[in-house]
């Protein structure tokens, strides 16, 4: 090719670029302002955030890092998430394919019959012409589409961006598991831990029974007495087959979460646990790359992004470029003499009228797109708020438990000198025994709320910040 005639040709290809990068846009990450107020009332310095944590440095219990590490390996709607990965990969190798033309083959035998009268021959010589023909044909056909306008590479960025969603997505819902077991097994043993007690009271206020008994002899006490600490031994009894179910239950609930049958769970006590106290939160903007939930909506308005690019392409002429080749004969015996054919055609293909499809599909597309900024962003003001309430959650645990131990202190006390009063002197009766010993138990079940209230939120705050799928 001559200069002459390259010149023009590079004109129309520099152009035709130029056109078609303002067809399709170049994604930017969207902007979201006043990050650093994510926390509420807390301001961060440090970049330090517990989201880095392995979960085996986080919990200490070694049967809980079992459990994590048999949940992340068994649970069935991580592995679900795991097949939406494959899923995804395999639409993004299918939009890499749309780059490559097509290639089919075919083999054809066809038997026709011409009609004398359609052919318009004379009469003398219709009887003597063969009017039926058997052609046989092997060919190889192949199409091609040039990405002009950006399509096939919107395609392609589309399904990129869903192929990273569905990734996030896996990560989002290890992120959660991690959480749900580790609250589920806090809860099995707070719920152990409240059995024990009531259990350990029931035997207390079999003892007060036989003493309140023993006094009724002595004259010090009413048979009224006896009675009610007899109702106050079946209100702590009770309560025991309900704690044993809700201990079966959240033993099931947790065999789920390990893709087991329901079963008993080893476990040890909540009294073994310790802690993670260095808890630093990162700064607000480091949800954006370790919360997998909010990257997820991320890819989601990027995946959109494209597919609205991909929307703009269809107004514009497609250039396909088609060809046949192959070979052709009335006899199967000469298929290969002298019986080659081809054809290649090139083409441009402009809508002019569609039914409004195309008008609807951007519509439609730019729509979509708004949505999932909408989703984004209320994503990552929803992380900020988790991660708020969860803190507060653990300085309230932290604060509750202190004043707590106080209150069970003076309640032990106001136990032993009402039943010491009650022993000694008329001043008092068993009803502010019966009080005091109420109160206990319940300050002593509130304890052991405060105690998984403190474990509890350390998770939920871990979850919060992204950590659990590093």
């Amino acid at each position: 090719m001559s200069t002459s005639y390259k010149k023009p040709l590079y004109i129309v290809m520099a152009a035709t670029a130029v056109f078609a990068s303002c067809i399709t846009k170049k994604y930017q990450q969207p902007t979201i302002g006043q990050t650093d107020r994510l926390y509420r009332d807390t301001t961060i310095t440090d970049t330090l955030s517990i989201a880095n944590l392995p979960a085996t440095q986080l919990f200490t219990d070694t049967v809980l890092q079992n459990l994590i590490q048999e949940g992340i390996r068994e649970n069935l709607d991580l592995k679900t998430a795991v097949e939406r990965i494959n899923e995804a990969q395999a639409n993004l190798q299918q939009s890499k394919a749309a780059f490559l033309p097509s290639l089919s083959g075919s083999a054809t035998a066809t038997r026709a019959k011409q009609s004398a009268a359609g052919l318009n021959f004379p009469p003398e010589f219709a009887n003597s012409i063969n009017l039926k023909t058997t052609t046989f044909q092997a060919a190889l056909n192949t199409s091609w589409e040039a990405d002009i306008w950006g399509k096939l590479s919107s395609a392609k960025r589309a399904a990129l961006a869903s192929l990273l969603q569905t990734d996030a997505a896996k990560r989002a819902v290890q992120t959660q598991l991690v959480a749900n077991i580790a609250n589920t097994y806090y809860n099995l043993l707070a719920l152990d831990q409240q059995l024990a007690v009531t259990q350990q009271t029931l035997k207390n206020r079999i003892a007060d029974v036989e003493t309140m008994k023993d006094l009724k002899e002595g004259a010090i006490v009413t048979g009224a007495a006896v009675v009610q600490s007899e109702a106050n031994r079946y209100a702590a009894e009770v309560t025991i087959p309900d704690l044993k179910q809700n201990i079966r239950e959240t033993e099931n609930a947790l065999s789920i979460l390990l893709a087991r049958t329901p079963g008993a769970i080893k476990r040890a006590s909540l009294s073994d646990q310790k802690p993670y106290s260095a808890l630093q939160l990162g700064l607000p903007s480091q949800l954006l790359k370790n919360r997998p939930d909010v990257q997820q909506a991320e890819y989601a308005f990027r995946s959109a992004f494209e597919n609205t690019n991909l929307a703009r392409t269809y107004f514009y002429p497609a250039l396909t470029i088609t060809a046949q080749g192959g070979v052709s004969s009335l006899r199967i015996r000469n298929l290969f003499d002298n019986s080659i054919f081809y054809n290649i055609v090139g083409g441009l293909t402009q809508p002019i009228f569609n039914k409004g499809q195309n008008k609807a599909r951007l519509r439609i597309a730019q729509a979509q797109q708004k949505e999932a900024y909408y989703t984004f962003q209320q994503s990552l003001l929803t992380a900020g708020q988790e991660v708020s309430n969860a803190l507060y959650s653990y300085q309230n645990a932290v604060e509750k438990q202190n004043t707590r131990s106080m209150q069970l202190q003076a309640l032990e006390k106001s136990v032993t000198y009402t039943k010491e009063l009650l022993r000694y002197s008329s001043s008092t009766n068993y009803t502010d025994v019966l009080t005091s010993e109420q109160s206990l138990l319940a300050a002593q079940l509130s304890s052991v709320n405060d105690r998984l209230q403190e474990l509890q939120s350390i998770v939920n705050l871990y979850r919060s910040l992204g950590g659990g799928w590093k």
